[in-house]
């Protein structure tokens, strides 16, 4: 059977109507970025994708195809005995590599000769990559928004999930980022994506939401850590109806205990996240935090950096980049506990933006 090849920009709206999405590129490749839900069948691996583009710049380009054949028959064969032989004949996958050349072309020629109905990304992963990038201003300005703010601490991604918990569409950058946000949001052990895959997690989100109901996400920053919030998703939230969420201090400080119990179990890297807010706070703030924290007064230094660093730039942060944030709806917690959060969920569900117009 033929193979047929897709514009990018089809693929982008066709995934479903796939059986299986196959990325033929390496297991670095893919893990850096891949087409959403395409499982990893490399024509050539990691190292032997090394040895032939070696081969290519030391020997001669005729000399690396046949190399580079044998490797890949080889690799072919194993994922065809090991994933395809219970495949039905209508089992219809998409293939693409890099370029949408030779490594998802042989894979993909040789589908087709079985009997299956194969389709390739015309210009592969790199011409997916444009796509996407190209189509997320149109998925975040067709939702509508509700955007969760308040103060550092005061339960706003807990909220996002018990909104998620009550059937709520949820966007929850600081998961999709694998990140919290602040100068100490960084989580131990845990990676960042890369810009190119936080991308993708976005597109994927997005597309996948009704924009009859609305997307409940926090009052983010331009960035998340390392990566970098789309404009069009940035700009469309901060022209969107606010949630004002509050919470008691002490209740914030407690949270945040929870929350960062990394830094609870381990003061060392506790204090040496908060040296990277000496050029803001100076020497003498930030040294004497650290000495407290070694004194076992964690507690007393949470506090002291939510009065003292977090609230009040969260404050002139807020203010001046939503527009909406004057009229936000009060959300107020009585505590930090599972059934207050799903109380104001549900509360929240029920309730309509406030009016704009004059």
């Amino acid at each position: 059977m033929p193979v047929h090849n897709l514009p990018a920009t089809e693929a982008l709206t066709r995934l479903a109507t796939f059986d299986a999405i196959i990325d033929a590129r390496t297991e670095d490749e893919h893990a850096l970025d891949p087409v959403p839900g395409a499982v990893n069948w490399p024509t050539l691996d990691n190292a032997e994708r090394i040895t032939i583009g070696t081969m290519y710049k030391q020997v001669n380009a005729f000399e690396a195809k046949k190399r580079g054949a044998a490797l890949s028959a080889r690799n072919i064969a194993a994922h065809i005995e090991r994933e395809v032989l219970d495949k039905p004949k209508g089992w219809k996958p998409l293939v693409y590599c890099w370029r949408g050349g030779n490594r998802s072309g042989a894979l993909a020629t040789i589908l087709g000769a079985i009997g299956f109905n194969v389709t390739l990304i015309e210009g592969g992963y790199k011409a997916w990559r444009a796509a996407l990038v190209d189509d997320i201003p149109r998925l975040a300005q067709r939702l509508h928004y509700r955007v969760v703010c308040g103060p550092t601490g005061s339960g706003k991604t807990r909220l996002l999930q018990a909104l998620a918990a009550e059937g709520a569409q949820v966007l929850d950058l600081e998961a999709l980022a694998n990140h919290r946000s602040s100068v100490l949001g960084h989580i131990p052990g845990v990676e960042q994506p890369s810009q190119k895959r936080f991308d993708s997690l976005i597109w994927d989100a997005l597309q996948r939401f009704d924009p009859a109901r609305p997307v409940f996400v926090e009052s983010e920053s331009k960035k998340v850590g390392n990566v970098r919030v789309p404009d069009a998703l940035i700009e469309a939230m901060r022209e969107s109806p606010c949630i004002d969420l509050q919470l008691s201090d002490e209740e914030r400080v407690a949270l945040l205990l929870e929350d960062y119990d990394f830094f609870v179990k381990d003061p060392d890297f506790f204090c040496q996240r908060l040296e990277a807010l000496t050029e803001l706070r100076g020497k003498a703030v930030v040294g004497e935090w650290i000495e407290k924290v070694k004194a076992g007064e964690t507690a007393e230094v949470v506090l002291d950096l939510l009065t003292r660093h977090y609230d009040p730039m969260y404050a002139q942060s807020i203010e001046r980049n939503f527009k909406q944030y004057g009229n936000a709806l009060p959300c107020v917690l009585k505590d930090r506990s599972p059934e207050a959060l799903s109380e104001r969920a549900r509360s929240l569900l029920d309730e309509k933006p406030p009016s704009t117009t004059a």
